[in-house]
């Protein structure tokens, strides 16, 4: 049995109600075999970087523990983006759901198409606000403290989305994997 290893993913949106797209996918990265979810960060709303005409994005990042190996978790999330209909037409462009390993553990791993931690978590705010959210401690190899680098950037333009809840209706806590527990 392979070791447990806490890795963190990074969700975001912009295309057919991203709000939505992002609250399945932590549901369905929890789906994943021998994979937990430990910690959900809230929402954000963030301007696009790179390919700027497009609509604004959702982002978010789960912190997980996984026995799964990096280029089986890849895989899982490759998976889950297909199911939500991505499409790669443009680098950096519109997309229903793009998920990206930021960190998985203290490993560094450049390979074809599987870099971690992933080469530009260290310069995007989107990614680092919802990365200290579920792991105020986190480190990225080579780079350094992600609550270091964020103050170096700032957090311009990332606004926290503040989703009401429902009278009546209880909080969605699913943070398990599909080992029953």
């Amino acid at each position: 049995m392979s070791a447990t290893v806490t890795a963190v993913v990074a969700l975001g949106s912009n295309l057919d109600d991203p709000q939505a797209h992002v609250r399945r996918a932590f549901a369905e990265i929890a789906e994943l075999p021998q994979t937990w979810v430990t910690a959900r960060s809230p929402l954000y709303r963030t301007q696009p970087v790179g390919y700027a005409d497009q609509p604004a994005f959702v982002n978010a990042c789960a912190r997980l523990e996984t026995r799964l190996a990096p280029r089986a978790l890849l895989e899982g999330l490759l998976a889950i983006e297909r199911a939500h209909g991505r499409v790669r037409a443009i680098p950096n462009g519109p997309r229903t759901l793009d998920l990206d390993i930021v960190l998985y553990g203290e490993s560094v791993i450049d390979e074809p198409g599987l870099a971690v931690p992933h080469p530009r978590a260290h310069e995007r705010a989107f990614v680092l606000a919802p990365l200290l959210d579920v792991w105020p401690q986190a480190e990225i190899p080579g780079k350094g403290s992600a609550a270091d680098l964020l103050r170096k950037i700032g957090s311009e333009g990332i606004v926290r989305i503040v989703v009401p809840a429902k009278a009546g209706t209880p909080m969605d806590s699913r943070l398990r994997g599909n080992d029953g527990t």
